[in-house]
């Protein structure tokens, strides 16, 4: 099969962006008959994703195995947004971490930080092992050791902030493809931040900051969630990306 031919099948499947899909599939490939194999699950709508196992994220390869939420680009922002507040050795904690990715990524940026992820999901906790990630199972920070209670610098905690009613207008690959545990935020999507702004206040140094990203629409709703989990509130907009992300910083 030619590139060109590649293309061809992707756009006829209604894949947007049929040209890079096919150069990726085309790296992944070993052989002709992998690479008929995996352009077959991609035309029946599985997630290029998942069919090569890996997601490009912030300039990395990230493994990414079946029903583990795959990183947005536009969570990109969110790692950048935390760059900007992690000092060099700094604790880190990727809380809902899936694959390690915001962890990992910031890792890449900042020097010798203490990185500890964690996760519910059995197959998140799987993935993320498999990436490099020192990662611990549980829910939220039932999962972390008692001697990171108000040493944590960083919390990343990239949780689902879907309406529960809305996930039907979700596209078709997140819809049938990824683990409804993390996509679904509840009645309003801030079902998981509102436990995290709970509990992020015991875990935090002081002047530490929890990150986590949200819709325009909630920015809001989010930022007065951890004002009233006595953290200070900041709402940075990147238009570039569509993203919204929240910092709620503990006093010093």
């Amino acid at each position: 099969m030619t590139e060109q031919q590649l293309v061809e099948r992707l756009r006829a499947a209604g894949c947007v962006f049929a040209e890079d899909e096919a150069r990726v599939l085309l790296e992944s490939a070993s052989s002709a008959a992998e690479l008929e194999a995996m352009t077959a699950r991609r035309v029946e709508g599985e997630p290029l994703e998942y069919v090569v196992g890996w997601a490009e994220f912030c300039g990395l390869r990230i493994g990414v195995d079946a029903t583990v939420f795959i990183p947005r680009p536009r969570t990109e922002f969110l790692v950048a947004v935390a760059v900007e507040l992690t000092p060099p050795a700094a604790v880190v904690v990727d809380l809902c971490c899936g694959s390690g990715a915001l962890g990992l990524a910031l890792a890449a940026s900042v020097p010798d930080i203490e990185l500890l992820a964690s996760d519910i999901d059995d197959a998140a906790v799987a993935c993320a092992r498999r990436n490099g990630v020192a990662v611990v199972q549980g829910d939220l920070f039932d999962a972390l050791p008692d001697r990171l209670r108000g040493r944590v610098d960083v919390l990343l905690a990239n949780t689902p902030y879907v309406p529960t009613d809305e996930l039907d207008l979700m596209p078709r690959e997140a819809r049938l493809y990824e683990a409804a545990v993390t996509l679904d935020g509840g009645s309003d999507g801030l079902d998981l931040q509102r436990r995290v702004a709970a509990g992020a206040a015991h875990w935090l140094a002081p002047g530490g900051s929890v990150l986590v990203e949200a819709s325009e629409r909630q920015a809001s709703t989010a930022a007065a969630i951890f004002e009233a989990a006595g953290l200070s509130a900041r709402v940075h907009y990147d238009d570039d990306r569509d993203a919204t992300v929240i910092v709620g910083t503990r006093p010093q």
